[in-house]
């Protein structure tokens, strides 16, 4: 007799870093539902992402890859139909699943392309206005009108609202024998930056954290960090213009607080909330003026970038650890996690470790090193954003735009994080690679990579990193070529066998 499947509920704001939750060390925030549901499962620490922008990071831990397994590093490149995606192998083994209509992993160009990864695609039947002029970046002389800050603002109903108010409606009316996915990406605390009342009140503003200044001319940073602070205009902010964007983005993070426990709330209710799943973390997380910049960048792998939250509440009776964990884990650990609690058949080698043996307190420890990667290489023409070989000044990303476009320099180039509890390794194939003692220099300041002293260190990274691409540079098909099939071998024989006996008859040479 087949095990009961668990309900699935993901849960995925974008550009939420870590440490925006209050019981991950925030004093400023107040996110009471993340908190209890950390309580009543599990909430990892140390989580990391597989790329630093939303489609190769959904792309990864959708099926289980490092983005580099199948080229998937651009925003440009989604999951094509032949490649694995977690949604529609849930779908394909009976489960029910929803979504809606954020899509920043499915393959649109194709016809109806959403009905192979979902039974329900969720499209509010209220779309709220999109200020196509974007008005609200005020002059294009003015210091927001590359940094996506907004301010506080009118309260609104967007989408999100929506989307969660369908996830609700969802849950309170599923009635099918059949267990379900949920899979809930939110837009929030993406920029812009804004917010409205009650939550940027709830920010303790005198509690904020002093922003990690940059050092100076961002020595030993990657050049397009420097660039793009120039080119944003962020050389003009003050302190006082920083610190209100920060309380502004918590404010955000804790309105993603507030729909995820509408969620939890519509789970409860129908008494659902024992019998299942839920994870919620980021894609991917933000600078909100850490080393003086804003948003994120390709290939940049700071902690404010790829350190995300990650939380797992399992099913009743499954999970021993509970509270926050230290371990070191990455969000292709999730789609291990859900792959085995679905009972799916593996059809597809995929990197990700299982954290049900963990959490069943069965298994420990977790990993020894995390990985994290991005850019392009020099000629990758169809890794471009834009084909717009001179972008214009108007468009919200155009310091990176055009950044990228340019010939004399490689901005953007291909790089890779290696990190430990101890250090951090990016190996850069254009530029300065960076080491940094996380112990004495958890900042990310000083740039140790040819410091004498930490040759060893960096020997040894170096080494670690060599052999995770060696153990997850390509993956083999499942389905073998039928050439080397028994049937298919009698099969070529007996029609060998045919063909010379033919030509016998017609005195012909076999």
């Amino acid at each position: 007799m087949q095990k009961k499947r668990p309900n699935i509920v993901i849960i995925n704001p974008d550009q939420m870093r870590a440490d925006s939750l209050s019981h991950l060390g925030c004093a400023a925030a107040h996110t009471e539902h993340l908190d209890a549901l950390a309580q009543e499962g599990a909430s990892f620490s140390g989580a990391f992402c597989q790329n630093p922008v939303c489609v190769p990071s959904r792309c990864s831990f959708m099926s289980g890859w490092y983005p580099h397994v199948a080229g998937h590093r651009t925003m440009a490149h989604m999951m094509q139909p032949h490649e694995p995606v977690l949604l529609k192998e849930l779908k394909d083994s009976g489960y029910h699943v929803w979504i809606n209509s954020r899509n920043d992993l499915l393959p649109a160009q194709y016809q109806n392309f959403n009905k192979a990864y979902c039974t329900t695609y969720f499209v509010p039947d209220a779309i709220p206005h999109l200020d196509i002029r974007q008005t609200w970046r005020g002059s294009p002389e003015g210091d927001n009108y590359y940094s996506f800050y907004q301010g506080v603002t009118a309260p609104e109903k967007d989408l999100d609202h929506y989307w969660a108010e369908g996830a609700v409606d969802f849950i309170r009316n599923y009635r099918e024998n059949r267990p379900f996915c949920l899979y809930l990406p939110l837009q929030f605390p993406h920029p812009p930056y804004h917010i409205w009342e009650p939550f940027f009140s709830q920010v303790d503003t005198a509690k904020l954290k002093p922003r990690i200044r940059p050092p100076e001319d961002y020595r030993g940073k990657c050049r397009m960090m420097r660039e793009l602070h120039h080119m944003m205009r962020l050389d003009t902010w003050s302190d006082e213009r920083f610190k209100a964007l920060r309380a502004v983005y918590l404010g955000m993070c804790q309105r993603v607080d507030f729909l995820t426990g509408r969620v939890i709330e519509a789970l409860k209710e129908r008494g659902l909330y024992e019998d299942t799943a839920v994870f919620f973390f980021s894609d991917h997380g933000d600078f909100t003026g850490d080393y003086n910049m804003v948003e994120k960048q390709q290939n940049s792998f700071e902690d404010c970038l790829t350190n995300v939250p990650f939380l797992v509440k399992l099913p009743k009776g499954m999970q021993t650890r509970t509270g926050v964990q230290h371990g070191l884990v990455e969000l292709i650990d999730f789609y291990a996690t859900a792959h085995e609690l679905a009972s799916l058949p593996e059809t597809h080698t995929q990197f990700g470790h299982s954290l049900l043996p963990y959490l069943a307190g069965e298994r420990d420890p977790l990993r020894d090193a995390v990985f994290c990667e991005g850019g392009f290489r020099q000629g990758e023409e169809q890794c471009r954003f834009s084909e717009d070989k001179k972008p214009r000044a108007s468009f919200l990303y155009y310091p990176r735009i055009s950044l990228q476009m340019r010939e004399d320099f490689v901005y953007n180039g291909k790089a890779i994080m290696c990190r430990t509890r101890d250090y951090k390794y990016v190996k850069r194939l254009y530029e300065l690679d960076e080491l940094y003692d996380l112990k004495r220099d958890p900042q990310e300041v000083h740039n140790l990579v040819d410091d004498p002293a930490y040759q060893p260190v960096l020997e040894a990274l170096r080494e670690r990193l060599l052999t995770h691409y060696l153990d997850t540079s390509d993956v083999v098909p499942f389905q073998k070529d039928a050439r080397i099939e028994p049937s298919f071998a009698a099969h070529v024989a007996a029609n060998t066998i045919r063909r010379k006996l033919r030509l016998k008859k017609r005195g012909g040479r076999a």
